[in-house]
């Protein structure tokens, strides 16, 4: 077996499960479960009905990089979403569909980190707290990680001064993700500009992890992406960028598994060799689906109405026992608690049946200290009626505090 199979981590959810592992919830108070980011809105009817007419696709084999219709669809969407004018993306090089962005952001790092020909060993950076795949795809691909705190001090950023010189120059590969997982946290422009003065003097990849992009609350203020700050310096070819969007989130379809990367052409260019080998083509159905899903907006601006209505909510419901404030985007509230984190899941949930993720699940231990420690996530995924009704269990289970 592969030896580094052993650096992997459990999943934060598998450290949940044991957490919780002889609780007894009140039996009187259904389940409410906070903690996984899926999204429970009913996907558009029209993805599926575009499903069940293309299945006679499914006697031939779909190609590695897609049907020239998705990837012009996608292209579309990209360059209408990020203002791409005058720099747009070109469907036939800076654009690839992918099954799903989880599997592209591990596979990614596989293709991308070189540990053979260098002197010293590459290191993969990422914010913490995290999306754990970030650091599985690291350690796999023969990388060390290196975490950047993301904390209250940094506006639940990425702390990128804090950087050592030592660490940028052996870089390879950077994640980011804006807006953020878990924190909603939204990287401006000219940080994103700062991130690509970087990537050139040491010559490494941003990929930049945009699945919760289509999540926001001002309407008049979507979050800006890599590829359109690029744009605007004028990076013609999208050198050393390369994006991951998802339908997932998006359009409340993680079962379709689809999304896209895009970027660099010579990047992509490479990744789609890696991807040959790798047996991942999207089904001609789920190209179908998507081209649908990628054409429409009606849907994405109620899907944002719902989380809306939500997050307001649920916050005037919290707001008079604990500090709670609306993220930018994304559907998740990190909320700092009054005890542990994981005391405090552990015993919301005993108490009160109400599941949330404990932060230091989500991070790693730094000479800093754990960013996320202290701190828990709760999606807010479910009905609002749900919603509401885990936000009066939780203001109770803090008043008895």
């Amino acid at each position: 077996m592969n030896s580094t199979l052993a650096k992997l981590q459990p999943y934060p959810f598998e450290r949940l499960a044991a957490l919780k592992k002889g609780c007894v919830p009140p039996a009187d108070k259904e389940h409410i479960a906070l903690s996984i980011g899926e999204p429970k809105h009913p996907t558009p009817h029209f993805i599926n009905e575009a499903i069940i007419s293309h299945l006679h696709g499914l006697a031939s084999y779909p190609l590695t990089r897609g049907s020239d219709d998705l990837r012009a669809a996608i292209a579309n969407w990209l360059n209408q979403r990020f203002q791409l004018d005058n720099v747009p993306a070109n469907p036939d090089c800076h654009v690839l569909p992918v099954t799903g962005t989880r599997e592209a952001l591990f596979a990614f790092a596989q293709c991308v980190v070189d540990s053979h020909n260098v002197d010293v060993t590459p290191a993969v950076l990422m914010p913490n707290p995290f999306y754990q795949i970030y650091e599985g795809a690291a350690l796999l691909a023969g990388a060390d990680t290196v975490f950047i705190n993301c904390t209250a001090a940094t506006g639940m950023l990425p702390d990128f001064d804090s950087v050592t010189e030592a660490d940028w120059q052996r870089c390879q590969l950077l994640y980011i993700c804006s807006p953020g997982n878990p924190t909603g946290a939204i990287i401006d422009e000219a940080t994103l500009s700062q991130l690509l003065t970087l990537a050139d003097k040491h010559g490494f990849i941003i990929a930049s992890d945009e699945c919760y992009s289509e999540i926001y609350f001002d309407e008049k203020q979507p979050p800006i992406g890599l590829l359109q700050v690029a744009a605007n310096l004028g990076r013609t070819d999208f050198s050393r960028c390369v994006v991951f969007h998802s339908l997932s989130k998006r359009s409340n379809a993680p079962g379709l598994r689809s999304g896209f990367v895009a970027g660099d052409s010579e990047v992509i260019k490479q990744f789609l060799k890696y991807r040959t080998y790798h047996g991942c083509a999207m089904p001609p159905a789920t190209q179908a689906a998507s081209i649908a899903a990628w054409k429409d907006e009606k849907h994405v601006l109620h899907n944002r109405d719902l989380y809306r209505e939500k997050f307001s909510a649920v916050i005037d419901v919290l707001k008079d026992v604990i500090e709670v404030d609306a993220p930018q985007a994304a559907f998740y509230l990190w909320l700092k608690t009054p005890l542990s984190d994981t005391d405090f899941a552990r015993d919301l949930f005993t108490q009160q049946n109400v599941t949330v993720l404990p932060g230091s699940y989500l991070s790693r231990d730094t000479v800093s200290g754990n960013p996320g420690a202290n701190y828990v996530r709760m999606a807010l995924v479910a009905p609002i009626d749900e919603c509401i009704e885990a936000a009066h269990r939780i203001k109770q289970f803090i008043e008895n505090l």
